[in-house]
């Protein structure tokens, strides 16, 4: 490891993230929209991130271990209001693959989340989201499911459907309260507003 100061900040933001999170969805306030105190917490990150990429690059393994570089992709993938960052970042890694260890599960998240917030299908089926009736379904896919399976598991992930039983186990332990009909409305117009303020779509 090269740089042992920046992997301890990482790893400590990243930390920080996941405990804001945490009393958020005790309070019960996570999933009312995109909270302001999250949203400031992930671009805190982000931009300490950008200053970092500055120095040194995308923060591989070989630059800050295998935890602080994860710890890194978890800020790239939590920056959604700065998608600029998002995708150069997701270019940068593309770009430093021959030369660094990139995580394939890192780039198919990252892909799959730009796209997902772009209005494009998804490549490796690694976002979810509740439809019409609040129940939890992979995003739109590129392609037959089969198909994604496949490029998943060339990637090392499981399949659609067990990832899947895995994120409904995740929020039944969240606690997560389904909104109405009315509510869930409601909270697609706020997302498609948010959308539009931070650059994700123009229309």
């Amino acid at each position: 490891m090269l740089y042992s100061d920046i992997a301890r900040e990482l790893i400590e933001r990243r930390e920080h993230d996941l405990a804001v999170r945490q009393r958020l969805i005790e309070e019960g306030t996570l999933f009312r929209g995109y909270s302001p105190e999250m949203e400031a917490v992930h671009l805190d990150n982000a931009r300490q991130l950008q200053s970092i990429i500055a120095q040194i690059g995308w923060p591989a393994r070989e630059q800050v271990g295998e935890e602080a570089s994860q710890a890194a992709w978890l800020i790239v993938q939590h920056a959604i209001s700065w998608p600029e960052f998002m995708k150069s970042t997701l270019a940068l890694m593309h770009e430093q693959k021959p030369t660094r260890t990139i995580d394939p599960v890192a780039l198919a998240f990252l892909s799959d989340r730009i796209a997902m917030y772009e209005d494009r299908p998804q490549v490796y089926g690694t976002q979810f989201v509740d439809d019409e009736h609040g129940r939890l379904v992979p995003y739109l896919l590129d392609g037959p499911v089969d198909e994604v399976n496949q490029r998943r598991g060339q990637v090392g992930l499981n399949t659609v459907e067990e990832r899947l039983v895995e994120l409904t186990a995740q929020l039944s332990v969240e606690q997560r309260k389904q909104p109405t009909a009315d509510e869930r409305q409601q909270e697609r117009i706020a997302y498609d507003r948010w959308r539009r303020k931070v650059g994700w779509i123009t229309a």
